[in-house]
């Protein structure tokens, strides 16, 4: 079958390590389901897996793709649910929990197995593009904002690096669930999308808000750190699910952090039962995915090449071969 996979590890040039082309198709096993690939999302998660992260080289060659909406052995339309083995459905109760591509094969190809547990129908509202998009970086902002941060309607929050996938899904699920949404980007047509979105402000990187905010979704890492921190009122919580620009800011703010009674929470992806509320969610309330831009498969390189160099707002979907 068609697939898009990493060959190669490449920590410099990570696309250096990818390649299109025919890989074995699943095998059927007890317990699991196949699906017909409909739809797929580009993550960060792919770049990094190019670069070793959580897959290394005897696992070689990796299907990637975390994200996918497609067509079970029923019929049925479904949506995945990308994280393996955190409960034990369909592989050892003892396997740690790891995401699609780190393991097992992922879901940029004709078609993909999971265990059946992790397939959930798709609302009859959503596009296959649309619920492509929410498994991963969707997925991330809604337990970033309503498990980890806890944050309720009117409270304010900001969002940096608008355009980028988890960030632009804050900025959506935030303003649908009456939050005071600020953002930031370096972009000043990133910032305009911001207000189109429902931002109240967007700003600049590192700008004085015009009020310190309950909550902080940081994506960015070491560049925006301390802003971030600088900018939660007295007992806020700052939840992070990624660090894009490196993992080592130059001032932590401790201080700042200890005697203003922050809360600094990490954050990796959602349960199952948070993606079931997501779609059922984005199904009520009309909120749909920021997609910018539709490929089919096998221009799956100038997707990762838009991604690599930062030029998105939203999310990349790829289209079934």
């Amino acid at each position: 079958m068609f697939a898009v996979y990493a060959a190669r590890i490449d920590r410099d040039q990570p696309l250096s390590g990818l390649e299109l082309g025919e890989l074995p198709a699943p095998e059927a096993r007890p317990g699991w389901s196949t699906v017909t690939v409909k739809a797929a999302s580009l993550n960060h998660h792919d770049l990094w897996s190019l670069r070793g992260v959580g897959l290394p080289e005897d696992r070689l060659p990796m299907i990637l793709g975390c994200d996918a909406a497609g067509i079970d052995e029923d019929g049925n339309e479904v949506v995945l649910h990308s994280v393996i083995g955190q409960t034990g459905h369909g592989v050892g109760p003892g396997e740690p929990r790891s995401i699609l591509t780190e393991r097992y094969p992922g879901t940029f190809a004709e078609r993909v197995a999971v265990p059946t547990w992790n397939v959930l129908p798709k609302p009859k509202e959503l596009s296959f593009e649309e619920a492509a998009c929410l498994p991963t970086a969707w997925l991330t902002a809604y337990r970033m904002l309503f498990t980890n941060a806890g944050v309720r309607p009117g409270d304010s929050v900001l969002v940096q690096g608008a355009g980028g996938g988890v960030a632009t899904a804050a900025i959506v699920l935030g303003r649908a669930a009456g939050l005071r949404v600020f953002a930031t980007s370096r972009d000043e047509a990133k910032r305009k999308r911001a207000l189109e979105l429902g931002a109240v402000e967007a700003l600049e990187p590192g700008a004085r808000l015009p009020q310190r905010v309950d909550a902080v979704i940081e994506t960015v890492g070491a560049a925006t750190w301390s802003h971030s921190v600088k900018s939660l009122r007295p007992g806020g919580t700052l939840v992070i699910s990624g660090a894009t620009s490196g993992d080592r800011p130059s001032h932590a703010e401790l201080t700042r952090i200890f005697f203003l009674e922050l809360k600094i929470v990490g954050s990796t992806m959602g349960s199952k039962d948070e993606l079931e509320d997501l779609l059922a969610f984005c199904a009520a309330a009309g909120v749909r995915p920021v997609i910018d831009e539709v490929l089919p498969m096998d221009r799956a390189r100038e997707g990762f090449e838009r991604m690599e160099a930062g030029g998105q707002f939203g999310k990349i979907v790829l289209t079934g071969p």
